[in-house]
């Protein structure tokens, strides 16, 4: 295309582009283009996470093996130390305030031990969890990946920190008249529903300190709480028996407290189906199911966000 100049040469002009006048949403849409860092799908996200299930694994087991390793005992420290709190707990709750009324001592340890264990499960999940962001920064800035994989990879590892911890749970089940029997194969079931139950938690807490870096320091307050209300060192219906119903139904029905007592009933020989609240498998999975997708949810909406200002 061509026209005179004023001093009789000829210019030539540009052709028109075909993208003149578009919009940059439409320029990139005709070209397939996609914001950096958007937020994929659900259903997107979810095949992206399986697909680096092989990354989850090797930073959950990398993490576990780093975790005591300037210590001389090592990897013992994993089953030293919730040995070492139901130790202090027995002295104090069992000896001293005589929480395990209604027990003999050959019930009441294990069933300590067991609920000790169970609870630090949960407890180390949630406190690792609302750390798996803000504690990862550079690595979620550098690589491009879904940052679910933090939050579950830590719930992972504390999975695996938890099933080196049951040889000694078993042990302590075995040296107080609990021995194997077909309740024992309870045990699994029990593991999956609160793995599922506590990746969700550590899920939502992700996000939350993401955006609230000091919410790791008031967690432990709300976990030392939560361990309390939960019948960690002691039987919840015996310790409430003068009070109304519905508070124990409530204290029963906690997440914690009904992995904790599912547990103690698959080990614990003479702890019977009396201890445990009405529909307690139904309500297990309940929790498992509603926080494992609440929480994996909950913590994809805000993945654009995560690492950013």
């Amino acid at each position: 295309m061509s026209e005179t100049t004023h001093d009789g040469g000829v210019a030539v002009s540009a052709p028109t582009s075909p993208d003149e006048g578009l919009t940059a949403a439409q320029l990139a849409a005709k070209y397939g283009l996609a914001v950096s860092g958007a937020r994929p799908s659900l259903p997107d996200y979810v095949r992206q996470l399986w697909g680096r299930r092989h990354f989850i694994l090797a930073f959950s087991s990398a993490k576990l093996t780093a975790q005591y390793s300037q210590a001389k005992l090592g990897q013992l420290w994993q089953v030293a130390t919730p040995l070492l709190n139901a130790a202090v707990y027995f002295a104090i709750f069992g000896l001293i305030l005589d929480a395990g009324r209604g027990m003999d001592k050959d019930v009441y340890i294990p069933f300590l031990v067991t609920g000790v264990f169970v609870f630090t499960f949960t407890q180390s999940s949630v406190m690792s969890g609302v750390r798996a962001i803000s504690g990862n920064l550079g690595l979620v800035r550098a690589l491009h990946f879904p940052r679910a994989s933090l939050p579950v990879s830590f719930a992972l590892q504390q999975l695996q920190q938890l099933l080196y911890s049951m040889i000694v749970l078993f042990a302590v089940a075995i040296a107080f008249g609990s021995y194997p029997d077909a309740s024992w194969v309870l045990i699994v079931p029990v593991l999956v529903l609160q793995f599922c139950f506590n990746t969700g938690l550590a899920l939502i807490f992700a996000r939350a300190g993401a955006k609230t870096p000091d919410l790791a320091q008031l967690m432990p307050f709300v976990m030392r709480t939560w361990m309390y209300a939960s019948g960690v060192m002691f039987s919840i219906p015996v310790f409430l028996a003068d009070k109304p119903q519905w508070i124990a139904n409530v204290l029963q029905w906690n997440p914690a407290a009904i992995y904790m007592d599912l547990m103690r009933f698959a080990l614990i020989e003479e702890y019977g189906s009396q201890n445990l609240p009405d529909h307690v498998w139904a309500v297990a999975g309940g929790w498992a199911v509603l926080f494992a997708i609440g929480g994996f949810v909950y913590f994809w909406k805000a993945e654009e966000r995560y690492g950013r200002g």
